[in-house]
């Protein structure tokens, strides 16, 4: 009976977890629309009605691709361990099953979007996780072959952390001048723990070194993603030049809702909503996005640690002047 119990169980709770994942997309673009309308039923209910699903689901997408691959090769490596460390909790461990039934390719895929993602100074944390996830897997799979299996769980990490170190190094000495013990730490920890993260602990302890952190990761992180999406922008900021025909202009700043026949919605800093009839619109632009200081002045070997390879291959828009709109000038002053 209690062999038929654990699996029933099993199944009850990846079916929970079917149903939660889909509804929290849904929750954060809720959350983010009446965050955006300063708590304000109307304006929210406005907001609906203009604001386009497709847009904001980009905006979701753009803002948190980079905890895709983070989950994933969490979940891998703690899998992993629990699966080396207590062979018979692989039919009880949701994390166990979720390791064992993961394929391959869904590893790489997460390897190689979180390479193109995360900032420079968390590749070595991504390197430090593949070759963890690379000797579990050996270890699995390779257990009688013992020469190949001490190759891929010693020698590969170590190999692959002396090569991280020796890439980074000039970074971690800039690092530390500079007082960033944070970027000093995340680039020169990781490649020394990858070879103790490639096998097992003792049983008795797997759980509480796999299981409890998955579940305290998974408390915190929809608590932190929220709080990520609720700042990212979901419409444009503009600046409108407004006055009537032969009069004096003036601007009003805020982000552009939608344009119809009649009027230009604008909803303002404070939350307030202002329709502007269109014969006394003179002019629009779209504002930049303000731009925030670097996480970390520190670059290694001319990479700056605070961008993302995808930052370096996308094409960027430059602002070399600022429109005096966006300034709250009118483009012409009379």
């Amino acid at each position: 009976m209690t062999a038929t119990f654990v699996p029933r169980r099993r199944r009850a709770q990846l079916n929970w977890l079917l149903t939660v994942l889909p509804a929290f997309p849904l929750v954060l673009l809720v959350l983010r629309l009446w965050y955006l309308s300063r708590q304000d039923l109307p304006t929210m209910l406005l907001l609906v009605q203009y604001i386009s699903p497709l847009g904001m689901i980009s905006a979701l997408i753009i803002t948190l691709i980079w905890t895709i691959p983070a989950v994933i090769l969490v979940l891998r490596l703690l899998g992993g361990i629990l699966l080396v460390s207590r062979p018979d909790d692989t039919g009880r461990s949701l994390l166990a099953v979720t390791a064992l039934r993961m394929p391959d390719w869904v590893v790489l895929l997460a390897a190689m979007l979180a390479a193109f993602t995360w900032q420079l100074r968390l590749l070595p944390t991504l390197c430090m996780l593949l070759v963890a996830i690379l000797g579990l897997t050996a270890a699995q799979r390779f257990r009688g072959v013992r020469p190949l299996m001490l190759w891929i769980t010693l020698g590969v990490p170590i190999l692959v952390g002396a090569m991280v170190l020796a890439f980074v190094w000039p970074g971690i000495v800039v690092a530390l001048r500079t007082g960033e013990m944070s970027t000093a730490i995340l680039l020169g920890v990781p490649p020394l723990l990858g070879p103790l993260l490639t096998g097992p602990v003792p049983p008795p302890a797997a759980r509480l070194v796999t299981h409890w952190p998955a579940v305290g990761a998974a408390l915190v992180a929809p608590l932190l993603i929220g709080i990520v999406f609720l700042r990212a922008p979901v419409l444009p900021n503009s600046a409108v030049e407004v006055g009537p025909p032969g009069g004096e202009a003036h601007i009003v700043r805020g982000q552009l809702i939608t344009v119809d026949d009649t009027s230009t919605t604008v909803l303002r800093p404070g939350g307030e909503v202002t329709f502007i009839p269109n014969d006394q619109v003179r002019s629009k632009t779209l504002c930049p996005e303000p731009v925030r200081p670097p996480e970390s002045s520190v670059a290694v070997r001319g990479w700056p640690l605070s961008a993302s390879a995808l930052s370096w291959i996308a094409p960027t828009r430059r602002v070399t002047e600022v429109d005096p709109r966006c300034l709250g000038r009118p483009l012409n002053p009379s």
